[in-house]
């Protein structure tokens, strides 16, 4: 296909609304306090039959702040501040790891935060204690660590390599000085470089680099240059987000003067810009903010239809249950999701007191589940077969989901796709607007209540 023919200008200004990533389906706003620890030690339960498993770390601590940043951190250079959360974090995993004994750990990702704000004893020393809780598959799994160039060098790199990580996420954003300024984040390109040079080296099979576009001060020429800086260091992976500035949710945003921001127009620019440049040096749109190279794992699980998407973004590993160990981690076991307590404290408070640090969550009811795969379909592999739905459900797809077709006739008519009597296709035009076709079928997507919670579709 021509490469930039999933731009289409009229279409993205038209359709560039607010709403879900669908990271889950339900998405977290439709998590509650109804569901419990005893609720969760259910699903642990009810859902240990062979299936294995992807567990996520959350590592709050950072040692600046970043202002643009929306993730839950704690902002501290003091490392022992360390010590007591990982003393709970091993905690945690005791108390799951009897619920889930037997089932083979095949994925683990580290987030946060700063996974690498651990000295690297404490790092080797959590993932020998999680291989003693847990059945780690060495020869097929996928670990992945996000790091901090700015404070990892040769010797941390050899040591996470040690340990087992086999993959990593480093933080960009922008290679241009004004901007990283702006943002409180000095980090020089040759030091990026450098790293990216060691971790290959040291044989990490897959390397993924996060870039947003929409800070202060850029422009089209400006991130053009950051681009093509990563194109010659050749990530396996990209990630190119969207900027969101909701200073009113997150209070770091506030320090970032509205007036620098690109406006929207110049926006659009500089992502269609970032698009072109880097489908042409080779890199395939996933989606949803996503580049990989053809011969990474998720090119090629796309290819094949196996790709997944979950709270840590597209994977491989579509047949996990996944159990988050740390404050404010999400879970996804069987028909469930979960998430830990947010804040530090309770967090503590629970953990200390032997009990798990279950916050709220939600069951999943058989429509729930219907349309989650109907969404997770569409946004991982662009193209929904009404057969295999019909087939998993015993339903009718034509009349159970009569409505929703009808109000994809609009998208049709701009060719974003095409409807057919056994199935939906996403044109090329249609891929960067793959969250507005989902939003079809969701049932509780409602857009005169999420425009201040979600980010634009662009």
């Amino acid at each position: 296909m021509p490469k930039s023919s999933i731009w289409n200008r009229e279409l993205v200004e038209k359709y560039n609304i607010a709403g879900p990533r669908y990271t889950s389906y339900p998405t977290a706003l439709q998590f509650n306090d109804d569901f419990g620890v005893e609720d969760f030690k259910k699903t642990l339960k009810t859902s240990n039959v062979g299936k294995p498993l992807s567990l996520y770390l959350h590592i709050p601590f950072c040692e600046n702040i970043c202002y643009y940043c929306a993730c839950n951190k704690v902002i501290t250079k003091d490392k022992s501040k360390a010590d007591r959360y990982l003393v709970a974090l091993v905690k945690e995993a005791e108390m799951i790891a009897p619920y889930v004994k037997g089932r083979k750990v095949t994925q683990i990702h580290w987030g946060g935060g700063t996974p690498t704000f651990l000295s690297n004893e404490q790092i080797e020393g959590l993932v020998n204690k999680l291989r003693e809780l847990f059945e780690f598959d060495d020869d097929n799994g996928e670990f992945s660590i996000e790091i901090d160039p700015r404070s990892v060098d040769n010797k941390t790199m050899a040591s996470l390599a040690h340990a087992g990580f086999n993959r990593l996420s480093m933080g960009v954003q922008d290679f241009n000085p004004e901007v990283q300024k702006a943002v409180n984040r000095i980090q020089p390109e040759e030091d990026t470089r450098h790293l990216l040079l060691q971790a290959r080296r040291h044989g990490f099979d897959s390397i993924n680099i996060d870039l947003i576009y929409g800070l202060p001060h850029q422009t089209v020429d400006s991130f053009n240059e950051t681009i093509d800086k990563i194109i010659t260091m050749a990530p396996d992976r990209l990630s190119v987000f969207n900027y969101a500035h909701l200073p009113h949710r997150f209070k770091p945003q506030r320090r970032i003067n509205a007036y620098d921001l690109p406006s929207p127009q110049e926006k659009l620019r500089i992502l269609e810009s970032a698009i072109k440049k880097l489908t042409e040096a080779g890199y395939v749109y996933i989606g949803m903010d996503h580049f990989a190279l053809p011969h990474d794992e998720l090119t090629q699980a796309q290819e094949h239809g196996d790709l997944h998407r979950n709270f840590q973004g597209y994977t491989t590993h579509a047949e996990c249950d996944l159990v988050g160990l740390g404050v404010s981690s999400i879970s996804q076991v069987g028909n469930s999701y979960s998430q830990s307590m947010r804040g530090l404290d309770e967090y503590y408070e629970r953990v200390e007191a032997g009990e798990l640090a279950v916050w709220r969550g939600c069951y999943l009811e058989d429509d729930d589940l219907l349309r989650r795969e109907v969404i997770m379909q569409l946004i991982c592999h662009f193209k929904l077969d009404f057969s295999d739905i019909e087939k998993a459900f015993n339903i009718n797809f034509k009349e159970y989901f009569a409505d929703e077709l009808e109000s994809l006739v609009r998208f049709e008519e701009d060719g974003l796709l095409n409807l057919t009597d056994t199935g939906i296709q996403v044109n090329d035009a249609g891929r960067l607007l793959i969250r507005n076709i989902c939003m079809a079928f969701d049932a509780y997507f409602k857009e005169v209540n999420i425009i201040p919670t979600y980010s634009k579709a662009i």
